[in-house]
């Protein structure tokens, strides 16, 4: 997806939930809100390397304090941005306003810090209609991404 010029206004999350910008995250209900949308667990150690090597994250934390959607940023600070971990509770009421306050929030953050940056993403299909609202658009030259998950090599038994 491609992003464009236009953005709607500001949604509104419903009342008492709140989207913020520290602290972050604990890297346990991390974990469990990123399982719970379908990612694979991580471990502690590699949730804190990752928001550490991040340059910001926005959160959004339900009227119980629970957090209930996630996104997060890395860039080369000059030409391209990349948003990880979209993501919003599959249980949660409002996630179609979760996923819509943390596409506008992060949008809004990264035309004022980094305008005219290149961004890229990997989004649940829940997220589609959020971002196409914002202005992406599925590239039109078919561009796909494409990941790779790297193994530990097998250590021989010798």
């Amino acid at each position: 997806m491609i992003p464009f010029r236009s953005s709607p206004s500001q949604p509104r999350l419903p009342e008492g939930y709140r989207l913020e910008t520290s602290p972050a995250p604990r890297p346990h209900e991390l974990d469990a809100l990123l399982v719970s949308c379908g990612d694979r667990s991580r471990t502690p150690e590699l949730i804190e390397r990752v928001l550490a090597r991040s340059i910001w994250h926005l959160l959004v934390r339900n009227p119980e304090g629970q957090l209930v959607g996630f996104v997060r940023a890395t860039s080369d600070l000059a030409l391209n941005a990349n948003l990880w971990d979209l993501s919003a509770a599959p249980s949660e009421p409002a996630r179609a306003s979760v996923l819509e306050a943390l596409v506008h929030g992060a949008l809004q953050r990264l035309r004022r810090e980094m305008a005219g940056c290149s961004i890229s993403l990997s989004a649940p299909p829940e997220a589609l209609e959020a971002l196409r609202r914002h202005g992406f658009i599925v590239d039109p030259g078919g561009i796909r991404a494409m990941g790779l998950t790297l193994a530990r090599p097998v250590e021989s038994v010798d």
